[in-house]
């Protein structure tokens, strides 16, 4: 095995193929504090991607609700409890990741759901961790929780369903760090599918290969965000690119959430893959169940996010979160103003940091009605 270099763990790991990483790199952040658990993500994906036979039961998008959701069953805990939770130092990993704690034999430490794994979409939707008596007050962190994960493919950068295909039929694009299947090459052997910790590749039964979200490229070619990203209600997902580190763009929204103000957290990172897709984690939930699912960072995270009503920046760059469907690879902030921009500096969209306020008396003297909690 390669050594490669894994920022997220803050060291060198293992890994079945050398260090090779994209032109630029597909990447995305996600709020959870703004998720609603609509599902119209879901529904965006579903209807444009997997609508055939065989992928009844693919959700290339799905959303969680934490602590008791897992589509498919225990997708998490089962390594989890593999790895024993791993070991932080600091903001180093001093655990083994999937790579490195692989049996004799396997390339990635993994696991291959039942099919009856995947018949619970919704289990544990809206469960809450616990009853509020009655007394009880609210203060943050919340004694009783629950919150939404939306999760697609995270384009990883060392993806596990790599590693594991004996065919060689996953790759990744060299133009944007998409992770694809060449489903030509696929002969269904399902290793990706074991060896994938976030079990985001699928397996047809009636085509006989394995298939994946694509991350929508034939629309990022266009520069246009995913479906699951322009369908978002809630306005959680904001897509582009990001880099390593120590070559962070402050003018790139994606480098500036997750490098600079470091607010925008990896799923999982001591697995070990190096996920491409970034969480803002919630503010009223306890850090001791956030800090095992985003990393050591999510306290500093959290206060950061919550103090960005003092941070005009952070606050402005949060307004731009769907107010486009173009991917926006740059921006900038003008007063009570920001812009997200393309490649060359031109404007894609404007968002005031503020929007007006009208309030409507209570009674209208014209029509003589009361309107009070009229639309």
């Amino acid at each position: 095995m390669a050594r490669v270099m894994n920022w997220q763990l803050g060291r060198e790991m293992s890994y079945w193929y050398p260090e090779s990483r994209p032109n630029k790199q597909f990447a995305a952040v996600f709020d959870t504090n703004k998720c609603i658990a609509c599902q119209t993500c879901t529904l965006a994906c579903k209807t444009t991607w997997t609508s055939g036979r065989g992928q009844e039961y693919m959700l290339w998008n799905n959303v969680e609700s934490k602590p008791y959701g897992f589509y498919p069953l225990a997708w998490d805990l089962k390594l989890l409890e593999s790895l024993e939770g791993g070991k932080w130092t600091g903001r180093k990993y001093e655990g083994q990741t999937i790579f490195e704690q692989a049996p004799a034999g396997e390339r990635v430490l993994g696991w291959r759901p039942e099919s009856q794994d995947y018949a619970y979409p919704n289990v544990g939707e809206d469960d809450c961790t616990g009853q509020i008596d009655g007394g009880a007050s609210m203060a943050m962190p919340h004694m009783n929780w629950f919150f939404y994960l939306a999760r697609i493919c995270n384009h990883c950068t060392y993806p596990a369903c790599l590693a594991s295909c004996p065919r060689g039929s996953i790759y990744k694009r060299p133009e944007d760090g998409i992770v694809l299947v060449d489903q030509g090459r696929c002969r269904g052997y399902q290793e990706c599918v074991k060896g994938c910790p976030y079990k985001k590749i699928f397996f047809n039964p009636m085509t006989g290969t394995s298939e994946k979200c694509i991350a929508c490229f034939p629309k990022v070619e266009q520069g246009i965000q995913p479906q699951c990203f322009v369908n978002c209600i809630g306005k959680i997902r904001l897509a582009g690119w990001i880099s390593k580190p120590e070559n962070a763009k402050p003018e790139n929204p994606i480098d500036y959430l997750v490098h600079v103000k470091k607010i925008a957290l990896p799923l999982f990172p001591q697995f070990g893959l190096e996920p491409n897709v970034y969480y803002i984690p919630p503010v009223h939930v306890p850090t001791s169940f956030t800090r095992q699912m985003f990393g050591p960072g999510v306290d500093d995270a959290i206060k950061a996010y919550r103090n960005a009503k003092n941070d005009p920046d952070l606050a402005s760059l949060l307004c731009l979160f769907g107010s486009s469907e173009m991917v926006m690879p740059r921006w900038k902030r003008q007063g009570d103003t920001v812009s997200g921009l393309d490649e060359k500096g031109n404007t894609l969209v404007k968002v005031p940091m503020n929007e007006p306020v009208h309030v409507r008396a209570a009674y209208d003297k014209l029509y003589q009605i009361s309107r009070t909690n009229c639309p």
